[in-house]
């Protein structure tokens, strides 16, 4: 053992020490670099070093790999890197390479509870959507950045080095998560940042969802945001059912060493009852809409990683459909009739959310980002979750905040919306609050409301980017300008260019149907014969 000035002497030595390597980049290349290789011997350096001892390997690269192991491209920058497309047509020539590379990393790192991070700092792709097996399968952090000198890299290395009250890091390492469940239930399986344990027995369901096969999963790493879905299947006889009232239990039994170095354990248990017939009023009281929005993206997100896109959303698109048939209140044949309870109200419209958001919808999206949008969904709790999928929107005037419809008729041009997408929150100003600003009426007594006016939602901006990690991307743009794309993207159209009588101040060039359009058609194929 060491003091700590010792050791943080010997740490900045090491990196003062470093030198820029001697290849020079010819012009209309790429600069060479070995990002698997390097991967590969750090991994080896942990398992020589700090066998099945907690550990964080943290990657920060400014580019993409060209050589050696993992490469996802080549050098001559007439090369592209692979997009969507080239996914589609099968003309990614380095993924499924790179792919297995990095997943045997990740396998590497699991066995000893190591962690892997990444920070990708450059304004092109890295490589993220190839490694990303390795950093979910082990609870390791992604972090998107232009450069290492943005405010979210710095921040976010901050936040996750953070210690508690004792000094202890907020974080738990090594931690493996068993389920056990009544006789009639099993385990289907479970997304989020575990790998298999490969603990079959007879509460394992034939039926696989996510990683299954299992009923006990490693976890790397963990903290206080770190969230698994279960899946599970209901496996008793329908000749010999359960009686009306009996009790089934689930339970979690989460084994984990504390950044204190304790060893913990947290049990979980949740006893519920069973219901008679499949459309009770007790099970329509119980459903949870959030949560089940939550379950539906990740195991969609799960999906589309295997299957088409377009499968996908037909897949999405008939289960809410089974369900708001059999939930709904209505008359055969009278769409005018449907009706959803309280309990099933929102979640057609978190489907509708679901289908144009991130997770799903490749387009103006690279690889890179895709993988990105959807490892955090994989890891975020219900709160979080719902955020992506459904951002939250506020707008505030003279007469103070207040919520507004995630739609374009709630842009106003004396009015200020805060959009929060989880990964970017933005402030933007409608036109005659941007005119107000650029003239500088903030800066002159007479108008100090204005000025509080326009505080007001970057400190709330603020507060949201505090509690976040990674720490989102703040944008601060006006109505017409062109960072305005960022708070369009995210809006119901309900006024487009096709239909312009909705007494709105703003349009969204899109062919997308709008919210009213979706539940439409649900309500029309829900009630028919």
């Amino acid at each position: 053992m060491m003091p700590v000035a010792e050791c943080e002497f010997a740490l900045e030595s090491a990196i003062e020490d470093l030198t820029v390597n001697s290849f020079t980049r010819e012009t209309g290349f790429r600069a060479e670099r070995a990002t698997g290789a390097a991967l590969s011997v750090a991994t080896g350096l942990l398992e020589s070093c700090c066998a099945s001892a907690a550990a964080r390997l943290m990657l920060v690269t400014g580019g993409a790999c060209t050589r050696g192991p993992g490469a996802v491209v080549g050098t001559n920058l007439e090369e592209s890197i692979r997009s969507h497309q080239d996914f589609e047509k099968n003309n990614a020539k380095y993924f499924k390479k790179a792919l297995k590379f990095y997943s045997a990393i990740g396998q590497r790192l699991t066995v000893n509870c190591h962690v892997l991070d990444i920070y990708a700092c450059a304004l092109d792709q890295v490589g993220l959507a190839e490694m990303r097996p390795a950093v979910e399968s082990t609870g390791g952090l992604m972090v998107m950045a232009e450069t290492t000198s943005s405010a979210n890299f710095r921040t976010s290395l901050q936040k996750l080095l953070e210690s508690d009250e004792n000094g202890h890091l907020k974080m738990g390492f090594s931690a493996i998560m068993e389920v056990y469940a009544s006789r009639e239930i099993k385990v289907c399986g479970a997304i989020g940042p575990v790998s298999s344990l490969e603990a079959n027995s007879g509460a394992v369901a034939e039926t696989e969802i996510g990683v299954g096969g299992t009923m006990a999963w490693k976890l790397c790493s963990l903290d206080e945001r770190t969230s698994v879905a279960v899946y599970y299947e209901v496996v008793n006889q329908h000749s010999n059912p359960v009686p009306a009232g009996s009790i089934f239990c689930l339970q979690y039994v989460t084994r984990y060493q504390h950044g204190s170095g304790e060893q913990r354990i947290r049990v979980t248990t949740a006893a519920r009852r069973w219901v008679q017939g499949s459309s009770g009023a007790d099970l329509v009281q119980g459903f949870d809409q959030e949560a089940a929005a939550v379950l539906m993206a990740r195991h969609a997100a799960f999906k589309t990683d295997y299957e088409d896109s377009f499968d996908v959303l037909r897949w999405l698109d008939r289960t809410l459909l089974r369900i708001t048939t059999k939930f709904g209140e209505y008359e055969k044949d009278q769409p005018g009739s449907f009706r959803l309870s309280e309990s099933f109200c929102m979640f057609p419209q978190f489907m509708f959310h679901l289908r144009r958001s991130q997770f799903l919808q490749v387009f103006n999206n690279s690889p890179d980002e895709t993988a990105f949008f959807r490892l955090m969904l994989n890891r975020e709790g219900v709160t979080g979750s719902l955020v992506m999928i459904q951002p939250t929107l506020l707008s505030y005037s003279f007469n103070g905040p207040e919520p507004a419809l995630l739609d374009v008729s709630s842009i106003l041009p004396d009015r200020i919306l805060l959009l929060d997408t989880y990964f970017v929150v933005v402030v933007f100003h409608g036109s005659t609050i941007a005119q107000w600003r650029k003239a500088g009426y903030q800066d002159q007594p007479e108008h100090e409301h204005f000025k509080t006016l326009l505080t007001l939602p970057k400190a709330e901006a603020d507060g949201l980017m505090a509690n976040r990690l990674p720490v989102p991307r703040l944008v601060e743009c006006d109505q017409n300008g062109s960072q305005a794309r960022f708070l369009l993207a995210k809006l119901n159209p309900s006024a487009t260019h096709n239909n312009q009588n909705m007494g709105s101040s703003e349009i969204i060039f899109t062919d997308d149907v709008s919210l009213q359009v979706f539940m439409e058609h649900l309500s029309r194929l829900s009630v028919q014969s």
